[in-house]
C-alpha cells in the first residue's frame, strides 16, 4: 500500500487501484511510479498529497496517471517531465527512470537500481513504431514481466535514493 494524506486524513492506494484509473495499456509505467512514490513517502514521511511536486525523466502515460491519482500533481501543475533529469551516463535502459519528489523544503531524488528490472529487449522493442502483431504480443508479455519484477521488490529494493541534482 501507498498512503498519503488529504487534509490530514490518510488515503491508501494499491497498485490495483492505480491500474483501475490508468487502464491496461502501460502497467510497467504504473508500477514504476508506484514503486518510486512508495520509496519517496518512506523517506519523506507522511505527505499531504496536494503539496508534493514531482519531476521525472520518465515520459510514460502510466507513470503520469499513477502520479495524478495519488498526488493530484498533474491537475495541480506540480508534475513535470524533464528530459534533462535523465541519467544518460547510465545508458538507454536505465537513463529515464529518475524521479524527484519535493514536499515542503525536502527533496528526494530516486533512480532505478541496476538490478534487471528493465531489459534491453523491452526498451528496444518499445521504441519501435513499426511492430507487427507478434512483436506487439511479445511487448505485452515483456510489460507484464517487468511489472511483476517491480512489484515483487520491497520498498528500497527497486529505486534507490541519490543526491538531488543541483540547479
Amino acid at each position: 500500500m501507498l498512503t498519503v494524506l488529504e487534509a490530514g486524513t490518510p488515503i491508501d492506494f494499491s497498485f490495483a487501484d492505480l491500474m483501475k484509473y490508468h487502464g491496461p495499456e502501460f502497467p510497467g509505467g504504473v508500477a514504476h511510479a508506484y514503486c518510486a512514490m512508495r520509496h519517496a513517502v518512506s523517506l519523506l514521511g507522511a505527505v499531504e498529497r496536494r503539496e508534493v511536486t514531482v519531476r521525472t525523466a520518465f515520459p510514460g502515460p502510466g507513470g503520469r496517471d499513477a502520479v495524478e491519482m495519488v498526488l493530484r500533481a498533474v491537475t495541480g501543475d506540480r508534475f513535470t517531465v524533464d528530459p534533462g533529469l535523465a541519467a544518460a551516463q547510465r545508458g538507454p535502459v536505465l537513463a529515464r527512470y529518475v524521479w524527484e519528489f519535493t514536499h515542503g523544503e525536502r527533496t528526494i531524488a530516486l533512480q532505478l537500481r541496476d538490478a534487471g528490472f528493465v531489459t534491453t529487449e523491452f526498451i528496444e522493442l518499445g521504441a519501435r513504431r513499426d511492430r507487427d502483431p507478434a512483436e506487439n504480443a511479445r511487448l505485452t508479455v515483456l510489460k507484464q514481466e517487468m511489472t511483476d519484477r517491480l512489484l515483487a521488490g520491497a520498498v528500497g529494493e527497486v529505486y534507490e535514493a541519490v543526491p538531488p541534482p543541483t540547479r
